[in-house]
């Protein structure tokens, strides 16, 4: 029979709670805090944080399953999350997972994968794909980026996504959309991967996917650095743009893509020029004025970009 806590020593006490992370319930608490022991109060300080950290993730994670939750309690099984990751990098394809689980799975720590540092993400993907009943990665290509647009491309690593799936789910929850080409009840949640449980874990798959596919591109085509960036628009990647020039794996129907390699108007670039030298309300007033001026002898992107980077100096101005 288990000793009570009275009964351990301060040294025991630490090894169970501490050591190998025994369960810590309200009783134990409430044992600790009564103990006279001055090494029992500590240890109750320490495990009193715990328990209400455990508590809280706890409660945050029952939020992010409660749709789930409802869906097993009505009988429905096979519930799958889908998320799709890389839509703004200049380069590699876009990834999607789609991630089923056993009824009452529950995984601590899931959360969008843009919140998680890439260590947390790596070991939480291990344990997703040990726990999930059904797995499935969905890639749209960058040739078909360029073709579909990357609104598009996104749906369709999706539906692979799902398609991949070792079964058909019986409902989808999905991050903001609704994947085509599915007969299957589907539920988008705005900003899902924050809130939903299965469509984060589908969120952390497919990025850590992702990476992987970028981590092993850097290795074929070196010197713009995809190990690092992943393909987004960083210094970095911008600078060995304007050096290497594109890659065959770099999305060419993005617009910014032509800026970069100098397809732009000269005014555009005289333009950027005055705009980064702005640095007071007055001076981007007057660059406004310009721009208003001029706005017809620029392309509409030209016009697009300059306003956008307006409205990003205006941020750091005021």
């Amino acid at each position: 029979m288990a000793r009570s806590v009275e009964e351990l020593s301060i040294d025991e006490i630490r090894q169970r709670y501490l050591e190998k992370s025994a369960p810590v319930s309200p009783r134990i608490l409430t044992r600790l805090q009564r103990d006279p022991r001055h090494g029992a109060r500590r240890l109750y300080e320490v495990l009193k944080k715990r328990f209400e950290r455990e508590r809280e993730e706890r409660l945050r994670l029952d939020a992010m399953r409660h749709f789930e939750i409802l869906l097993w309690k009505s009988g429905v099984r096979d519930i799958a999350g889908v998320d799709e990751v890389g839509m703004g990098p200049l380069a590699g394809p876009v990834v999607a997972a789609a991630v089923m689980f056993p009824p009452e799975t529950e995984i601590a720590g899931v959360d969008d994968s843009k919140r998680l540092d890439p260590e947390t993400r790596s070991v939480l993907a291990l344990e997703i794909r040990a726990k999930a009943s059904g797995l499935g990665i969905g890639i749209a290509t960058v040739e078909e980026i360029d073709r579909l647009n990357i609104y598009h491309a996104g749906l369709l690593a999706m539906r692979r996504a799902v398609e991949a799936l070792p079964r058909p789910p019986q409902h989808v929850l999905v991050d903001a959309r609704t994947v085509p080409g599915i007969d299957i009840p589907q539920n988008p949640f705005n900003k899902g991967d924050g809130i939903n449980f299965t469509i984060a874990s589908a969120s952390i798959v497919a990025k850590t996917e992702r990476d992987r596919m970028m981590e092993s591109l850097d290795r074929e085509f070196p010197g713009y650095g995809f190990a690092s960036h992943k393909g987004y628009s960083t210094l970095e990647h911008r600078e060995a743009l304007q050096r290497l020039g594109p890659s065959t794996i770099h999305r060419m129907s993005f617009p910014v893509m032509s800026e970069l390699r100098g397809e732009y108007s000269p005014l555009f670039y005289v333009l950027k020029t005055q705009l980064e030298v702005a640095r007071t309300r007055t001076a981007l007033d007057e660059f406004e004025s310009a721009l208003r001026t001029q706005s017809d002898e620029l392309a509409e992107p030209e016009c697009k970009k300059l306003r956008l980077l307006v409205a990003r100096r205006w941020k750091i101005v005021c």
